[in-house]
């Protein structure tokens, strides 16, 4: 028999290999011009605009004739009697959004992944992933007609069990639960389909080895199915905390009003009213520029954390 002798592979042909793959990676890199550009001329260009948090902004002045006030804004925006309350609001709803968008799905994958008839599992896939792609625009239009009290579903069943109509989008109490529960419905099927490939991801000789062991469905879902899904369940959680400032400007713009301001109004629509409603360009910027700069430091926080935590990294 004819033995085959590998050539061992030198330094100077690893080189050679390197050169050529990054060679055959420009193509891509070409391709990814087009969205750089637009990425700058939209979302790194207004920037610039950044400048008027530290202005006494006028539109006839410009930004280049307007009045240098330094810190003044800042310091007038965390004097505001209704700043506290914002804050408040938007960490309170964003919370509870996070909290119930990566707790309810885990359970909704593991239910879909005991289904063992192919077909009625991706209808029930398909129903919950689409609301996902609905507007908060049309989403708002459904809601306010479903939550009505006097004509709406919910308020008539509520009427049928002998309860009194609720306002729920203009009551105060529970405007909060109610953003935390339609942005669940809207959301949560699409992080059950990445819990869902996270299960997928389990080797199966591992549930073979529970039912071995006498282990129930129960059982199986917690000591297999969830030690399985830590990691993404890790990733998921810390990659969140980048959003905690983020409580949905266009759900809450879409269903809120004076009404509930108390304990519905965020920081996004503070700072669309006090930029468009009252004109207060300069106040609007600063108070964005604030949320921004918290922002940033909440992600690169979060990602500092997927990276101890769950080895996850952008580049």
């Amino acid at each position: 028999m004819k033995t085959i002798i590998e050539k061992p592979v030198t330094g100077l042909e690893t080189t050679a290999v390197k050169k050529r793959t990054r060679y055959s990676r420009w193509p891509l890199h070409l391709m990814m011009i087009p969205g750089i550009i637009l990425v700058l001329i939209y979302h790194y260009a207004p920037m610039l605009g950044l400048v008027i948090a530290f202005q006494n902004f006028k539109p006839a002045f410009g930004i280049f004739r307007s009045e240098w006030v330094g810190w003044d804004n800042f310091e007038y925006m965390l004097q505001l009697p209704n700043m506290s309350r914002v804050i408040w609001n938007t960490l309170y709803i964003a919370s509870l959004k996070v909290i119930t968008g990566l707790t309810f799905p885990i359970g909704i994958a593991i239910l879909l992944n005991e289904i063992r008839i192919t077909a009625f599992k991706r209808s029930i896939q398909t129903l919950i992933y689409l609301p996902h792609f609905l507007s908060w625009i049309i989403l708002g239009g459904i809601l306010i007609d479903v939550l009505s009290p006097s004509k709406g579903i919910v308020n008539q069943l509520l009427h049928w069990i002998g309860v009194e109509p609720v306002f729920f989008l203009g009551n105060a109490n529970y405007f909060p639960y109610v953003l935390v529960t339609t942005d669940l419905w809207k959301e949560f099927g699409f992080s059950t389909i990445v819990y869902l490939a996270a299960l997928t991801g389990i080797n199966p000789s591992l549930y073979e080895a529970a039912v071995m062991d006498g282990a129930n469905r129960i059982r199986q879902a917690w000591h297999v199915s969830l030690p399985g899904m830590t990691p993404i369940i890790v990733l998921l959680a810390t990659l969140s905390l980048g959003q905690i400032l983020n409580a949905g400007f266009d759900q809450v713009f879409n269903l809120y009003s004076p009404s509930v301001y108390a304990t519905g109004d965020i920081i996004d629509t503070f700072v669309y009213r006090l930029g468009l409603g009252q004109a207060q360009y300069s106040l609007a910027t600063a108070v964005g520029l604030f949320k921004s700069a918290v922002s940033f430091i909440l992600i690169s926080l979060s990602y500092f954390l997927a990276y101890r935590a769950a080895n996850y990294r952008i580049f």
